[in-house]
């Protein structure tokens, strides 16, 4: 596979799609297994997974697209499972630029997840499975993501799913003089704490299973704060009025015993798989939310910031406008370049064919009758395919794959049918049309 020519593959799984059971199941346990998975498949070249606690994406580039769904599937990323969503190239192309702009979020324009984007790049660098193609996807993602909320309003207010979860509290109870117990100190939890020192209670209590994360997340607070390990988080529980979680473990953090002594509690369980256990719910005393209950605080949210999105749309549709013409040269390039190659291997045999007949007719052949003809073969290239170039710069800017394919095949007799790129609606593409 040439790298300038893949087509990419991708299925999602988010809170617009799937329940928070559906997201659960179609989560890997890591963005580093899940490329690793990818990677084993013969036919993918390029892959990228984000995973978030209300998203699951892998993105792959296949030579085909029926080859890069078929690797999704074989990898546990199945189109077919409930609450998952296929995308072919210029889905793929546009969702991740939406994505890293914070318009597909469960809070709309929230900053957590450009940084979770990068961490997600970063982490398919390291693993080898970022070439050309996702290289240029993503970083345009990362870079509409960037311009989003430094040129318009679209990260103002509540700008994470942190914050949220303390608006969904303080709409319960009043936290002013309230202890606040954050189970979690990764950024989730760190943007809750913070939240809720904003938000006037007295007492912020992290846990973390890392007591080191948790003194960095507590020197942060601008309220009276302590930590505790993850473990000590049920006994922290009983003294509580308001809890967030927000942890990574596979395990129940909480659960029916460690609430049942805490009175009067409102706890939001943001983890997934989730932190709280159901039992915990049936507590009289105990308000259990999860990621679904924060519908109203962010819908609020979505409707403030309706212009700001309305801006952020319209700078998204021309970088992704520019992201397609970039691939559309690329793939120009490819083509024309193996057009040239296939007429330079014939312009030498038959230069060196001509050679040699006219030694045969019994003259020695000097350098620069050489060069003479060699220069006439290449003006003759030059001319024959100088209106064929354009033809196919013509034809990739606007997807006429039909002529692509003609040409390659032309060109390179071994070249197999089957275009690198999603076909117009209702046309299939020739490998797709064999099946």
């Amino acid at each position: 596979m040439n790298g300038n020519t893949g087509v990419v593959s991708g299925v999602r799984v988010s809170h617009e799609s799937a329940s928070l059971s559906e997201l659960e199941a179609a989560s890997a346990d890591s963005e580093a297994d899940a490329l690793d998975a990818l990677l084993v498949e013969p036919a993918v070249e390029e892959a990228f997974v984000i995973q978030t606690c209300h998203r699951s994406e892998a993105y792959v580039v296949a030579d085909e697209p029926r080859d890069g769904r078929r690797a999704l599937a074989a990898a546990g990323f199945d189109p077919a499972t409930e609450g998952a969503v296929a995308m072919g190239h210029e889905e793929s192309l546009r969702h991740l630029l939406r994505v890293a702009a914070g318009l597909e979020s469960l809070v709309v324009g929230e900053d957590q997840i450009l940084g979770q984007v990068r961490d997600a790049y970063d982490t398919a660098q390291d693993a080898g499975a970022i070439g050309h193609v996702l290289r240029q996807a993503v970083t345009k993602a990362i870079h509409v993501g960037e311009r989003a909320r430094t040129e318009t309003a679209i990260n103002e207010g509540v700008t994470s799913l942190g914050s949220a979860a303390v608006r969904l509290v303080e709409d319960e109870v009043d936290v002013d003089g309230a202890t606040a117990l954050v189970v979690g100190a990764g950024e989730m939890g760190a943007l809750a704490a913070k939240a809720f020192a904003s938000s006037g209670v007295e007492r912020v209590v992290v846990a973390n299973r890392t007591p080191a994360r948790a003194d960095r997340v507590a020197d942060a607070v601008d309220a009276d704060a302590e930590t505790a390990s993850l473990a000590e988080a049920a006994d922290h529980a009983a003294d509580a009025d308001v809890v967030v979680t927000a942890t990574s473990s596979p395990d129940y953090v909480l659960d029916e015993d460690a609430l049942s002594a805490a009175g009067e509690t409102v706890v939001v369980d943001l983890a997934r798989p989730r932190d709280v256990a159901p039992d915990a719910a049936t507590l009289d005393a105990v308000s259990v939310h999860d990621l679904d209950d924060l519908h109203a605080v962010t819908e609020s949210t979505r409707e403030q910031r309706e212009d700001a999105a309305r801006e952020v749309e319209s700078m998204l549709e021309a970088e992704f406008q520019r992201l397609l013409a970039q691939y559309k040269r690329k793939r120009a390039d490819e083509v024309i370049a193996r057009m040239y190659e296939s007429a330079d291997r014939l312009k030498a045999r038959e230069v060196s064919t001509a050679v040699s007949k006219l030694e045969a007719a019994g003259g020695e052949v000097s350098e620069e009758e050489r060069e003479v003809l060699e220069s006439m073969a290449d003006a003759l290239v030059s001319q024959l395919l100088a209106a064929p170039t354009k033809s196919l710069r013509d034809a990739a800017e606007e997807d006429d794959w039909s002529t692509i394919a003609t040409a390659l095949e032309l060109f390179d007799p071994d070249f197999e049918d089957g275009m690198p790129f999603d076909a117009p609606a209702g046309e299939a593409t020739p490998a797709e049309s064999e099946d």
